[in-house]
This record gives structure tokens, C-alpha cells and sequence, in this order.
């Protein structure tokens, strides 16, 4: 038997690549696995198609599928009704919704991003 502990999946959802490609390389520096997608959509795809992430980070406003309804179709599947959403948005005025577990403003605050991302996903061994 392996005492390997689980692997900290993170899955990243915006349709901005090169934001994807920073935030996911600053996460892998940081010893976790980061799955991307670029619209709600894909994002479900990716779901369906991995493991179970510790945390999807997700930009509200995105072509094809918006976070919104992202939320909404994931919260909808009983597998996914407890996972850690955490909003990310370039809109000052937006609220984190119902069913996240905070909002973080673009350009994200490293630090911050990071202490999030800890508080939901089991640290690296």
C-alpha cells in the first residue's frame, strides 16, 4: 500500500490564455496539478473527463459558458455540489455569488491567491 497522499488538482477556468498560463505555472511552482479551461463549457468537459479537483478557480465573464452558468450546471450534479469555486473578475462592482467560496479581483493578488488556494486544497508532500 502507497501512503502517497492525494494529488492537489486545481482547475483553472478563463478565457484569458495567457492569465491561465501564469496563474497555472505560479501553481505548479507551488507543487500543484493544474487542469485549464478556457469557457464553462470545456470546463464541465474537463470535469467529466479527471479527477475531482480541490478548487476551481473561475473568471465570471467568458464566451460560450460564463461562470454564472457554469456554477449553476455544477452545482446541479451531486458529485460537484460541494467543490471550492473561487470567482476571479476584473469587475470592481461584482459580488462573489451564492456557492463560491470568495472572489479574488484580476489582477490577482499572488499572496492572496495563494493563502486561497491553501485553505481548500491539501499542501504538496
Amino acid at each position: 500500500m502507497s501512503s502517497t497522499p492525494p494529488r492537489s488538482i486545481i482547475l483553472i477556468v478563463d478565457d484569458e490564455p495567457d492569465l491561465r498560463e501564469v496563474v497555472a505555472e505560479l501553481l505548479e511552482m507551488e507543487d500543484y496539478t493544474v487542469l485549464q479551461a478556457a469557457n464553462g463549457q470545456a470546463a464541465l468537459d474537463v470535469l467529466a473527463a479527471n479527477e475531482q479537483p480541490c478548487l476551481v478557480l473561475l473568471d465570471l465573464m467568458m464566451p460560450v459558458m460564463d461562470g454564472h452558468e457554469f456554477l449553476l450546471r455544477l452545482r446541479e450534479d451531486a458529485r460537484y455540489r460541494e467543490l471550492p469555486v473561487l470567482m476571479l473578475t476584473a469587475h470592481f462592482s461584482a459580488k462573489a455569488p451564492p456557492g463560491t467560496v470568495g472572489l479574488l479581483r484580476k489582477p490577482v493578488d499572488i499572496p492572496e491567491l495563494l493563502a486561497m488556494v491553501a485553505r481548500h486544497c491539501p499542501a504538496a508532500a
